[in-house]
């Protein structure tokens, strides 16, 4: 049985998506881009700042599942240029600690909606 997860801390979905699906004990969420819920409108900024953005908004569309970024036991990153590897990592890394991080794909694509420069999904556990 799949449960429907939602919050208003996080952008409502642009599509026929759901924030976050929850089926037994995992959590697979939509990816998440840099979408401040409060306005509605992409963060201003270059990739750290949509990164902050981008995972705060995973935080909380995991949060209204019961679980924490803790929990995460897989994340897939799509960035419009590899260049801003380092950059989003050190972002990154501020979220997902080293002991505690999940495993991680992370791949360039042409582009994203909005025009954004990341996107975030993950699966975690609850």
């Amino acid at each position: 049985m799949k449960q429907i997860i939602q919050t208003e801390k996080a952008p409502a979905p642009i599509g026929p998506y759901s924030q976050a699906v929850k089926t037994g004990d995992l959590l697979y969420t939509s990816g998440q881009i840099p979408i401040d819920p409060a306005t509605g409108s992409k963060v201003e900024g270059g990739i750290k700042e949509q990164t902050v953005q981008v995972l705060d908004n995973l935080k909380e569309v995991v949060a209204a599942a019961g679980v924490t970024l803790d929990d995460v036991i897989k994340t897939t990153v799509f960035l419009q240029d590899m260049g801003d590897f380092a950059a989003f990592n050190a972002v990154y890394a501020e979220y997902f600690g080293e002991e505690n991080a999940p495993a991680r794909s992370t791949v360039q694509v042409a582009a994203l909606p909005i025009g954004a420069l990341v996107e975030i999904e993950c699966v975690a556990k609850v």
